[in-house]
């Protein structure tokens, strides 16, 4: 049998009750969020996800989730929604064309990792995380160890930083705590350390 893939497009999947819960959203509100208005994410943005299952699935085999992705316009930046057992990473297309446009393919990997490591956190913990810190930081260790695995160039691993770093969740503590939990999932993962800066 194959290994599950934890990114997955799901051609069709209604959109989760209103009992959904937002898992973690990458702007300060989700008032504005319609999931009726949840399409099919655009091939570049399949792509990258494909990506990122493929460097974090060995990783959490056999335990990875099962994650639909969507875009949607009225989606809070980019957020993870769960109900009843079910998942799905909802992005709004204009937040990933700026990201994109201004920090690159990197950016977009280690939001949809962090996004994804909330899941990761619930079905493969990892031991190497340090068992105190919050939901956030772990799941911005998941996104360091995706950026590890993705063999960025050393400009791509700074850009991807920046983009993380200017669109926190309102949970996220201060940059000061966030950046070891990303450098430990980016060394921890095999990343080289002169990549990921000072």
């Amino acid at each position: 049998m194959p290994p599950r893939l934890f990114v997955l497009l799901v051609p069709v999947l209604l959109p989760l009750t209103a009992a959904a819960e937002v898992v973690c959203a990458l702007a300060p509100s989700t008032a504005s969020y319609n999931a009726s208005q949840d399409q099919r994410p655009s091939p570049d943005a399949m792509q990258l996800a494909k990506g990122v299952n493929a460097v974090l699935s060995p990783i959490c085999t056999p335990n990875c989730p099962v994650i639909a992705v969507f875009r949607n316009p009225t989606a809070p930046n980019a957020m993870l929604v769960a109900s009843n057992g079910d998942a799905k990473i909802v992005y709004q297309p204009q937040f990933f064309s700026m990201v994109y446009d201004n920090y690159g393919d990197g950016a977009i990997i280690a939001i949809i990792a962090h996004e994804l490591g909330h899941a990761l956190n619930e079905t493969a913990p990892a031991a190497w995380m340090n068992g105190g810190w919050s939901p956030e930081l772990r799941a911005d260790a998941w996104a360091g160890c995706a950026l590890a695995k993705s063999s960025l160039s050393a400009t791509s691993v700074k850009e991807a930083l920046t983009a993380v770093a200017k669109y926190p969740s309102p949970a996220h503590p201060g940059w000061a705590q966030r950046l070891p939990a990303l450098r430990l999932g980016f060394t921890h993962c095999g990343g080289d350390a002169s990549k990921f800066g000072p």
